[in-house]
């Protein structure tokens, strides 16, 4: 257990009006979330209000550039799922 890596956790980005974000929506980017300016797949967000993004630094995610979970494997018993739940993982 003291073995396993620790996975990639997610970037909660707060995200204000007048801001420009490129993100990352086919997981190749470095620099996970963020993308490069030469991608043709980056998605460019200007949002209209103040948030908290929760955005995917693992690449793993089916919601690119948001974080789905997928950076986490199932727990498979309730043990696992205790585990996870007390440890944080």
């Amino acid at each position: 257990m003291a073995d396993d890596p620790l996975p990639i956790l997610p970037e909660v980005r707060l995200v204000k009006p007048g801001e420009t974000h490129r993100l990352c929506r086919c997981g190749h980017s470095a620099e996970m979330p963020n993308c490069t300016p030469d991608c043709q797949q980056s998605l460019e967000l200007r949002p209209e209000r103040e948030q908290r993004l929760l955005l995917c630094r693992c690449s793993r995610s089916a919601n690119l550039p948001y974080c789905d979970g997928s950076h986490s494997p199932p727990a498979t018993g309730l043990a696992d799922k205790w585990r996870r739940f007390f440890s944080g993982r």
